[in-house]
């Protein structure tokens, strides 16, 4: 959820997280309940092509990029052996050079070329390339154990809809400032700011359901975590702890309306909003509530993942044995 991330027609929500009074080791059967906001500052693997122009030489105009077939939405990897994640890379990947081996995704399928830079007016060597070295947005924490956190319960997707690696990246605190409220045909938006320096976990991996990494004993301590037990899903009422305000999480009313144990991925629960203060704050499930705990008998049971287009009282969840087999 760039910081609205992830449109399709049923809306994958990249932005928030949980907190909660009790402090202390988590038991070997339990966890930390999350639905705290946080900014997610994550750095990929390779660059990512978001634009391709010409290079102006003293012999005219020139499209190395374009001439060696790339295209929006590719991500190089590699020029001549050497990684590329960032534009310095690139550049002293080519210096000097009349052609290079690039090495790019796409599709999730890897890719050769030959690529030939061209020397612009300052005497540097350039492909007429555009790149996204990072993504960022809001999200939501939605548990902790043994020193790793889990958010989101879906993967952050690139454009053309595949999992984006990462290398990298932080969780930084963040407050809720605003929503811009979901209606039928249109996902709403939670509206946040990352809080300067205060990032307060580290971003490992970028998974099928959702961003995962590690946390130390410290910030555990600081953030002052409920601690439950897991539990299994059942049709019926259910509460999410879901940050649509401020920093702090409040519990809103929802209904489990149908499970689908088929489903292995991050949309095997169907939900449906009940709460009258949420459908009046946010219009029901909105970009920025990804990763807010569902909980039921006191217990964590799943996450919120997807809001229909054309309902935004309803949405997809996953549930927790699904997270954790992942």
């Amino acid at each position: 959820m760039k910081k609205k991330i992830f449109k399709l027609i049923i809306i994958s929500l990249l932005v928030c997280f949980c907190i909660f009074p009790m402090s202390g080791a988590a038991s070997a059967s339990a966890v930390y309940l999350g639905g705290i906001p946080a900014g997610f500052s994550l750095n990929t693997r390779g660059v990512t092509v978001v634009g391709i122009t010409d290079v102006n030489t003293e012999n005219g105009k020139f499209s190395p990029a374009k001439d060696a077939g790339l295209t929006l939405g590719d991500v190089v990897l590699s020029i001549d052996n050497k990684d590329v994640n960032s534009s310095e890379d690139i550049a002293k990947a080519v210096n000097g050079k009349s052609e290079a081996k690039i090495v790019y995704m796409r599709n999730g399928e890897r890719h050769e070329s030959v690529i030939k830079p061209k020397k612009d007016g300052l005497g540097k060597y350039k492909l007429g390339l555009f790149i996204r070295n990072y993504v960022s947005g809001i999200g939501t924490l939605t548990y902790i154990k043994d020193n790793k956190f889990t958010s989101l319960g879906h993967p952050i997707l690139d454009e053309r809809g595949d999992l984006i690696e990462i290398t990298g990246g932080s969780l930084i605190n963040c407050t809720i400032t605003g929503a811009i409220k979901g209606e039928r045909g249109k996902a709403g938006e939670l509206k946040g700011i990352f809080l300067k320096n205060a990032a307060f976990a580290k971003a490992t991996y970028n998974t099928k359901t959702g961003v995962v990494g590690t946390i130390s004993d410290g910030e555990i301590e600081r953030l002052n975590l409920k601690e439950v037990e897991t539990g299994e899903a059942r049709v019926g009422n259910a509460v999410i702890y879901s940050t649509v305000t401020g920093s702090r999480p409040k519990e809103y009313c929802i209904s489990i309306v149908k499970i689908d144990k088929n489903e292995r991925d991050n949309k095997n629960l169907v939900l449906k909003i009940t709460d009258d203060e949420l459908i009046d704050l946010t219009g029901g499930i909105v970009q920025g509530m990804s990763g807010s705990p569902i909980l039921q008998d006191g217990k964590l049971v799943g996450a919120v993942t997807h809001v229909f287009i054309n309902d935004p009282e309803r949405g997809f969840g996953i549930s927790i044995d699904n997270i954790i087999d992942k």
